[in-house]
């Protein structure tokens, strides 16, 4: 009678295969699985893979029409691709897999990290309605709300908002999610949330460098009742209707309009409040500080009533640049108040008797213009 250890050792031995056999059963393929393959052949009906399972898998030319001819005509045999099952094999005949909608889930997958940790992501608008753009995200359809597009630069005036709209069909942009849902495969982007993000970006750079008596180069990007918006490159600044000119402005437009490029002085730059402050008429001399280059004490000028007053009389010479007539300086008769010369409005000769351009005074008379002239007249007719 043999012993057990006799027993054992006249049993056959069983290979390595049988051993895998007994322990690692073989795996198989089911619909729903995106799995990793390798190119095994391609022709025109399709790509066979090589799926490391049971069997083989094949993708027909309909489920890959997301792969461009460019990316078709690089594949080559043994190339890793990723496919979704549509059927797992039966018998003989190899799974049914779909590289498109492999591409879809992998796209939702990606979709859910970005939204998970609040990145970006890129898209290409397809098409455009009512209520916003249609976009495609790595294989899946998204929608960006009207309210969400990044502003519509300036455009014609002949050119509508639905044609400037179209014309980004086909531009890829960089969005935020706003809402992902899975089971009614909705998805919400902004694109106005990557821009808005972006210009605070450049705007704490441009804070940074921004110096105070600096001329740099902007756009006019908005206007206002009490001033013009002008974009630097990412921030916007404020020209105050008091500093886009040195003249009196009715309303930014008489100077400035929106889309006109420009150099602008940095008036202020004040980091905490985020907030630059700018200037138009800063770029030009302050007319006061030219007028010793252009009057002189006896010059008889032009000038325009501008107010009346108890004292005198206000004439305008040019922009900024007023004087006043004493009610003495009005006639050579007594006057009581200067309406009994002239009003509002009236053009008149006048003579510069005093100037205090640091004072920004200039001292004018009316009189003494109409007695050089009545002396004038006295002397041609005393020749004649």
């Amino acid at each position: 009678m043999s012993s057990f250890a006799d027993q054992v050792q006249e049993s056959p031995q069983p290979d390595m295969a049988s051993l895998l056999e007994q322990f690692e059963p073989i795996k198989t393929i089911k619909h729903g699985d995106v799995i990793a393959g390798i190119v095994m052949h391609i022709d025109h009906d399709g790509i066979l893979v090589d799926t490391g399972h049971k069997s083989e898998g094949f993708v027909p030319s309909r489920e890959m029409r997301s792969m461009s001819m460019e990316v078709l005509s690089k594949l080559q045999t043994g190339d890793e691709i990723f496919a979704y099952v549509i059927q797992s094999d039966s018998g003989e005949d190899p799974s049914i897999l779909s590289v498109d909608r492999a591409r879809g889930e992998m796209g939702w997958l990606r979709l859910q990290k970005c939204l998970d940790n609040t990145t970006t992501i890129e898209g290409v608008i397809r098409g455009f309605n009512k209520g916003g753009a249609i976009v495609e995200v790595d294989g899946v359809q998204g929608f960006v709300p009207i309210s969400h597009l990044a502003p519509l630069a300036v455009r014609p005036v002949e050119t509508t908002q639905e044609d400037m709209m179209a014309q980004r069909v086909g531009e890829s942009i960089q969005m935020r999610l706003l809402e992902l849902n899975r089971r009614r495969n909705r998805v919400i982007l902004s694109e106005r949330l990557v821009r808005e993000q972006e210009r605070e970006e450049k705007k704490d750079q441009l804070l940074v460098d921004l110096q105070e008596g600096q001329v740099r180069k902007g756009r006019v990007s908005g206007l206002s009742s009490f001033g013009a918006f002008v974009d630097m490159g990412g921030a916007d600044g404020l020209i105050h209707i008091s500093e886009l000119s040195w003249e009196s402005v009715g309303s930014p437009d008489e100077v400035v309009q929106i889309g006109e490029e420009l150099d602008v002085y940095v008036l202020k730059v004040d980091r905490e409040a985020r907030k630059i402050a700018l200037s138009l008429r800063r770029l030009h001399p302050e007319p006061w500080e030219t007028v010793p280059d252009r009057y002189q004490v006896g010059q008889v000028v032009d000038g325009t009533i501008t107010k009346l007053t108890n004292f005198g009389a206000f004439a305008r010479l040019e922009g900024f640049v007023e004087g006043l007539i004493h009610i003495s300086e009005l006639a050579d008769r007594m006057v009581t108040h200067p309406k009994e010369v002239v009003n509002v409005g009236d053009e008149v000769k006048l003579k510069i008797i005093r100037m205090e351009p640091e004072r920004r005074r200039l001292g004018l008379s009316l009189k003494q213009v109409e007695e050089h002239e009545e002396q004038w007249e006295e002397q041609l007719e005393s020749t004649e």
